[in-house]
């Protein structure tokens, strides 16, 4: 009778455990859907957006001349190649102006 007992409780602990590593995969495999991969890192990145947009704001905040001043050299970099094109061109338009007025004065 003993034996049929520990058995019985045997099978019990066996069929429990079975459930246990059966709903642990379950949930590994529901964190690895690519879906939810996919919103994991949707909301990281989301998150670290947000952080560093506050962090800039609070930045901003505090030190509004140097952000400024900042902001308007890296807008120039992006712009630099337009800027020496258009000063070319001015460049280019009071030379020959110049030279046109002092060949009609010598005419």
């Amino acid at each position: 009778m003993k034996k049929a007992i520990a058995y019985a409780e045997a099978c019990v602990r066996a069929e429990t455990a079975r459930a246990r590593m059966l709903a642990s995969a379950e949930d590994a495999k529901a964190r690895i859907a690519p879906a939810r991969l996919k919103q994991d890192a949707t909301s990281a990145v989301t998150g670290a957006v947000l952080s560093g947009v506050a962090k800039g704001a609070a930045q901003a905040q505090q030190r509004p001349i140097a952000i400024g001043a900042a902001a308007t050299a890296f807008i120039l970099y992006l712009a630099r190649r337009p800027l020496a094109a258009l000063f070319g061109r001015l460049y280019v338009r009071v030379k020959d102006a110049q030279q046109q007025i002092s060949e009609t004065d010598d005419g």
